[in-house]
């Protein structure tokens, strides 16, 4: 009787792995469209099973510690303590099953640590939406482990940022910053979201870095388009201008 031909080139062959489990497939060019919904549906499965129905976004300098010289050491402080108020006040501590105004930060160091930090000393919980980079990010300690997520497109996490945002918090920060306010202004100037109160927190450094002004005079934007914005200069005036606890 003949010897059975064996099947271990059909078994071992990369066409025979599941797709689901096929890491080459997965990460293949081809389905670069699949990675970004994939992206976006986990992070937002887990936040509507959490009934976290809205945010308020904090974005700032990862560069500043708590023990930083000067002034940068003060803006870690007034986030941590923003963080800490929000919290108390927004509603993120439940209360009937639904979470309003949970912290959302970048979920990495300095500003974004404040204010996970200053959530969780409230006893809330607070969101931590990390990316990876060539020199990889680690999540802050004190995000909640559950809602802290890691993503690899900009576009996806930027999305994430947004979707449930009901304010946003700008405090002094650099391209990253910069980057994610204006993402925020444009799709506020063009109305591709719903009216947020935006607050640029440290009114000194944001005068002297951008000037708004000049903007105007040059016809590249309309003075309408300063109200999108105010400014604050630490963590008691921020939530006052804000205005969510009216």
């Amino acid at each position: 009787m003949a010897a059975k031909k064996s099947n271990k080139a059909q078994l071992e062959s990369p066409s025979y792995r599941l797709p689901s489990l096929d890491r080459d497939f997965i990460l293949g060019d081809s389905t670069r469209g699949l990675r970004m919904a994939l992206e976006y549906q986990k992070a937002e499965d887990i936040l509507r099973a959490a009934k976290i129905q809205s945010t308020i976004v904090v974005f700032g300098s990862a560069r500043c510690a708590e023990d930083s010289p000067g002034e940068p050491g003060r803006w870690y402080r007034e986030a941590r303590k923003f963080g800490e108020i929000a919290s108390r006040r927004g509603g993120a501590i439940d209360g009937h099953g639904v979470r309003t105004n949970v912290i959302a930060t970048g979920g990495g160091p300095g500003i974004m640590e404040a204010a996970n930090r200053g959530a969780y000393e409230a006893g809330a919980p607070s969101i931590g939406f990390n990316i990876t980079l060539p020199q990889e990010q680690e999540p802050n300690a004190w995000s909640t482990p559950e809602f802290t997520f890691r993503f690899h497109y900009f576009a996806l996490r930027k999305m994430h940022l947004a979707m449930r945002a009901a304010a946003l918090v700008v405090f002094p920060g650099g391209f990253g910053t910069m980057d994610e306010l204006f993402e925020i202004l444009t799709l506020r100037q063009t109305q591709k979201m719903p009216a947020i109160p935006i607050v640029l927190a440290v009114e000194s450094y944001w005068r002297r870095i951008i000037n708004f002004e000049a903007l105007v005079e040059a016809g590249t934007i309309a003075r309408a388009d300063l109200g999108l914005f105010t400014f604050a200069d630490d963590a008691e005036g921020v939530w006052e201008a804000l205005g969510l606890g009216k």
